[in-house]
């Protein structure tokens, strides 16, 4: 599952370690978006930056087009860590005292993520009362730091205030991704799914013909996108894994692009464990067994055969899985009989809840903005009326939230 990092690159003759660093990043798997700082860009130029990303660069707060395209608060956001690398003094005393004046400060302010700082400056910058001063606040507050080493610097002086070499960041940044990353609001009530782990499933399984063609089922991915986000609202830490869909990512999910049902299953392996999973893609049942490498043809010989094989089950596989969720949820999208099939799929796949939909052509549910469910369990069934798909999945992820606390799944 790749990681994404936020490389603030702050200004000193270290900024050239950056570039090696986002290399190294990248070579694990990590995505790496760049802040180039107006100090920074005397020392590395954004081209560099961009060619070893593959992404934007981001310089100024001010920007119309940069943020049509990702505001600064997004882009706070959006990554799983904060990385300052170099940590100048500057930069340092601006994020200890709140200053916002320019992207890369705004950004430290607005993130709700951790952030990892590798300072590097003159030995007597990183020495001096002030310095220090700031950087105790910043522990204080949560930040984490890397470095400095000791080492000959450019201006001839020998000590403390040497930025740490790539790899000693690279590893400091792996460890910091393996915990939570994510802040709460300051003096905010936790949600009610704080502290747990959700995996949602969303969209359609492409399952490949040929190179053109694809057998898939008519999901938009609004239910489960509007779900994921849901879960996130309610303080989960949520990982979203997505077929091929036009819907934007939520913010603040970690969202992993999958085509076909086996890749599907295999990132939700890679998820777990979790304390909730809620199937709400719509999974092709088959695909072809022998995908071909080229277009099919019009012959003489009419439409080709295509041998079709079952896909893997994914609900019922998480539902058994040694690593099983406290809570299991599948969808059932029917067209007849929607209370039946979905009390038949709940013993069948043996999960814990069932959310059961008309997807009839008549009912406009199939790439609409609203559902008409049913919550079938063991216990019952309850029929919800009409509404917005981000309603459902408000009012779902509130019901899984009292579930979770009622069983102590």
């Amino acid at each position: 599952m790749s990681k994404r990092i936020l490389l603030i690159v702050g200004g000193g003759i270290a900024a050239y370690k950056s570039l090696d660093l986002v290399r190294r990043l990248r070579e694990r798997g990590m995505s790496v978006r760049a802040v180039l700082t107006k100090a920074g860009a005397e020392f590395v130029t954004p081209l560099s930056l961009a060619g070893l990303t593959g992404q934007e660069v981001h310089q100024e707060l001010f920007s119309l087009t940069a943020e049509a395209r990702m505001g600064h608060i997004e882009l706070s956001r959006d990554a799983d860590l904060v990385v300052i690398a170099p940590a100048t003094a500057d930069l340092l005393a601006k994020a200890a005292q709140g200053h916002a004046d320019d992207l890369a400060s705004t950004l430290l302010l607005a993130t709700d993520k951790r952030i990892l700082a590798a300072p590097s400056m003159n030995l007597r910058m990183w020495l001096h009362p002030a310095t220090q001063r700031n950087v105790a606040t910043l522990r204080g507050d949560g930040m984490l730091f890397v470095g400095p080493g000791d080492g000959a610097m450019a201006c001839g002086e020998f000590g403390p205030g040497r930025l740490s070499e790539p790899l000693e960041i690279v590893a400091a940044i792996e460890a910091a991704l393996a915990g939570d990353t994510t802040i709460p609001l300051p003096g905010a009530q936790p949600g009610p799914l704080a502290g747990r782990r959700v995996i949602v499933t969303s969209g359609p399984t492409h399952e490949p013909i040929d190179p053109v063609r694809y057998i898939a089922n008519r999901s938009s991915g609004k239910q489960g996108h509007a779900i994921a986000q849901a879960a996130a609202g309610a303080g989960a830490e949520v990982v979203l894994v997505s077929g091929p869909v036009t819907v934007p990512d939520p913010a603040g999910v970690r969202c992993v692009h999958v085509e076909t049902a086996r890749q599907m299953l295999e990132a939700v392996e890679a998820a777990l464990p979790a304390d909730i999973y809620v199937g709400a893609a719509a999974v092709a049942d088959w695909r072809v067994g022998a995908a071909v490498v080229e277009k099919l043809k019009k012959g003489p010989s009419g439409p080709p055969t295509l041998g079709l094989v079952e896909n893997p089950d994914i609900l019922a596989t998480v539902a058994s899985h040694a690593k099983r969720p406290g809570l299991v949820v599948g969808f059932a999208a029917e067209t007849e009989k929607v209370i039946d099939h979905a009390q038949a799929k709940l013993a069948r796949k043996k999960c814990d809840l069932i959310v059961a939909n008309d997807v009839s052509p008549a009912t406009g549910v199939m790439g609409g903005d609203a559902n008409t469910v049913h919550l079938v369990t063991g216990a019952g069934v309850e029929t919800w009326p009409t509404l917005s798909k981000q309603d459902v999945a408000k009012r779902l992820v509130e019901r899984l939230a009292t579930l979770v606390k009622e069983t102590g799944a």
